[in-house]
């Protein structure tokens, strides 16, 4: 009788407007947004490599070590068409600098060609899943058993030996089936799109991360489907039930993940906290003004950095607290030169401990603020399925706030290896650090970065929870219409 009842109801909503609606509507939307989507990842890769020539010739152009200006860019992720997450809200271009460790706080989007593209978030594929078939679901669900009653038709069914669980159950699996047939053939044009383009080469652990989102959406319309249908069983007319239907989806997929987003805070006044980092910070980094001064004072060395008292000529560019140094001595300086470099050794080698403390400080307070309160505004978003979904399906792009920390934390081991590479070198102790009078820096051996995006098993365990609770839902939803479609009188 189950085979049945499943044929039935998928039969019939087959054959229906709603179902022609729903697969038209879909497809061009995703489509039309896929199209769009790859042409804004093609220009942003494109941007992507023109930056990473600019960097590679801000190296070649560097005389000195200590002109030397490193930038790396975070590699545009070609899943990002299916969730767009954190990867344009964040920026993409680090400086990497011997005595600054990069965190998350540190990434820019400047070398943008429009800086202005984070602004305006287009419209991913995971968006579209989120707000179009959820919709389509609650349509399919208001009058799933409302309408049975009201046409006497459920009665009927009733009347038959067949149980009322099984009942719901067939009605349930049948329109599940029809919900996913558009679901399908959007992710067959979806592929058959991304195939047409060179730009994007999809590995076997992407399938696999496309194959998780399929599997998250298909919870996710389940759980909207399963709130129509309880709805439906709880409403005594069509009507009623159409109007709480479109009532849940409001609040659920538009209201409530905007308006969670502004109603916690529970790391207090950040302001405050922030600001007295910084007083932390300028009273340790006073250590090294205290060690210049000694160091001079106990040297031949008269006068202030970079020139001392050297003479000849060259450029010296200063910022952020550093010096960029290029000169070109004249021979009654070189007896100064063995004390230049040892300066420059003793205050490198105490600024690369200084920046590593001064690091593990801002690192903590950024955990307590800014990401604490991420952490926060993501559990109280959860609370929807909605955002669940997004969430989850972050996770397995790799676009999530865990994926932008892989990036911070890749970006710490490369200016970990530039430090390792500058004491191969013995940059910080060579007269090449501040003059290239007698030769320029040779940069073949200088270390590249390489981003790759996590497991595709990471990705996997990242998304497992908001999975989980999308499960747990269903389970709850589902047990909750059988015991209230159980007790029904007809």
């Amino acid at each position: 009788m189950l085979p049945t009842l499943i044929r039935q109801q998928f039969l019939s909503h087959l054959i229906s407007a709603r179902f022609f609606a729903a697969v038209i509507i879909t497809l061009l939307l995703v489509v039309f947004n896929t199209l769009v989507l790859i042409d804004e990842y093609e220009r942003r890769l494109a941007d992507y490599n023109i930056q990473k020539t600019v960097h590679r010739q801000k190296v070649e152009a560097a005389e000195t070590y200590s002109t030397l200006e490193l930038f790396i860019e975070r590699p545009p992720n070609p899943l990002s068409l299916f969730s767009t997450g954190l990867e344009k809200q964040l920026g993409s271009t680090v400086e990497i600098y011997y005595s600054l460790v990069p965190l998350i706080s540190n990434a820019s989007a400047r070398y943008l060609a429009n800086p202005f593209l984070n602004l305006f978030l287009k419209i991913d594929l995971a968006f579209i899943f989120q707000v179009v078939l959820s919709l389509l679901a609650l349509l399919f669900a208001y009058d799933a058993i409302s309408g049975e009653r009201e046409t006497g038709t459920l009665r009927i069914l009733i009347s038959q030996p067949v149980s009322r669980s099984s009942l719901l159950v067939g009605t349930y699996i049948g329109a599940m089936i029809c919900l996913l047939l558009p679901l399908l053939l959007s992710l067959l044009l979806i592929l058959i799109l991304l195939s047409t383009t060179s730009s994007i080469q999809l590995s076997p652990d992407d399938f696999l991360r496309i194959s998780g989102i399929f599997l998250t959406t298909i919870a996710y319309v389940s759980i909207f489907y399963l709130i129509g249908l309880l709805i439906s069983t709880i409403s005594q007319r069509t009507a009623t039930s159409a109007m709480l239907c479109m009532f849940s989806w409001v609040v659920l997929v538009i209201l409530y993940p905007t308006w969670s987003q502004f109603t916690m805070n529970p790391v207090g006044d950040t302001h405050a906290e922030k600001s007295s980092v910084e007083r932390e910070i300028n009273q340790i980094w006073e250590e090294v003004d205290r060690e210049k001064r000694r160091f001079v004072a106990n040297s031949p060395l008269m006068g202030k950095p970079p020139w001392f008292n050297l003479t000849g000529k060259g450029a010296v560019a200063w910022g952020d607290g550093r010096y960029k140094v290029n000169l070109e001595l004249d021979p009654q300086s070189e007896e100064l030169v063995p004390h230049v470099q040892e300066y420059y050794k003793t205050i490198s080698a105490l600024e690369i401990r200084l920046a590593k403390k001064t690091a593990l400080i801002r690192e903590q307070s950024l955990e307590r603020t800014d990401i604490q309160q991420s952490r926060w505004d993501e559990l109280l978003m959860k609370l929807s399925p909605a955002s669940l979904y997004r969430f989850a399906t972050a996770a397995w792009v790799g676009t999530d706030l865990d994926g932008m920390l892989d990036f911070a934390e890749a970006t710490q081991k490369y200016h970990q290896a530039l430090i390792d590479y500058f004491y191969q070198e013995d940059a910080f102790a060579s007269r090449l650090w501040f003059a290239s009078d007698k030769g320029i820096v040779d940069w073949s051996n200088l270390p590249q970065f390489h981003f790759d995006r996590k497991d595709v098993w990471v990705n996997a365990h990242r998304a497992i929870p908001e999975l989980f609770v999308l499960f747990v839902m269903n389970l709850a939803l589902f047990s909750g219409t059988v015991q209230v479609f159980i007790r029904m009188d007809v």
